[in-house]
């Protein structure tokens, strides 16, 4: 199947309990390519089924989302691996994974000595409701296909700034300003809250949304 350009607007919940996870309904059109990893696969599968002005709903169990919580993700590292940052529950960190690669964990618990963080993505265990809009699907141009971004729109995939596979729509991509996308992969904007965890590693490479570990 050849590659497209999906335009959308989309709405994304805990498909449990009804919580709004991201939504870019105010915010313009979001826009990538399939076949560049962008997604998760299966939301992916199921906007290609679509054509522009459809507007549908679509649930994707966590197996096939971010996976299913691995409680042998969390772990324990020396706090001062940590310095010079001012950690807090709850926040966000990122660091190198064994392959060299960014991973992204969270701050569960800051003890004495250690900090425990988790290396699950934040969406790990839940089912996706996604509500979408297409507002466009065409052939890209030779250029999109070359750099893998779509020129002149609010973007997927950030450039070179992706996390392990996708972008967004279930990657672990960052907002680039306010036209930036989630969709299913906890955006994030570039401010100070963007922090580097020092090296912190997890055994199994911190997997990302859409390529599991």
């Amino acid at each position: 199947m050849s590659n497209k350009v999906i335009t959308m607007f989309y709405e994304l919940k805990d498909a449990k309990s009804g919580e709004i996870l991201e939504s870019n309904m105010t915010n313009g059109g979001i826009s990538f390519i399939t076949g560049h990893g962008h997604i998760i696969p299966k939301l992916e599968e199921e906007l290609l089924k679509l054509k522009a002005g459809d507007r549908t709903s679509i649930t994707i169990p966590a197996a096939e989302a971010c996976g299913e919580y691995d409680n042998q993700a969390v772990q324990s590292l020396p706090k001062e691996q940590f310095a010079g940052i001012e950690l807090r529950e709850g926040m966000e960190l990122f660091g190198q994974g064994e392959d060299g690669g960014s991973v992204r964990v969270t701050v569960k618990a800051i003890g004495e000595s250690e900090v425990m963080i988790d290396f699950n993505h934040p969406y790990a265990g839940k089912d996706l409701g996604f509500s979408v809009e297409i507002l466009e699907i065409r052939e890209p141009s030779e250029d999109e296909m070359a750099t893998g971004m779509v020129g002149g729109a609010h973007s997927c995939g950030c450039g070179g700034h992706d996390h392990g596979s996708g972008g967004c729509c279930g990657g672990h991509g960052h907002h680039h300003g306010d036209g930036g996308c989630g969709c299913g992969g906890h955006g994030h904007s570039h401010d100070d809250e963007d922090e580097c965890c020092g090296g912190a590693h997890h055994e199994n490479g911190g997997g990302c949304c859409g390529k599991h570990h």
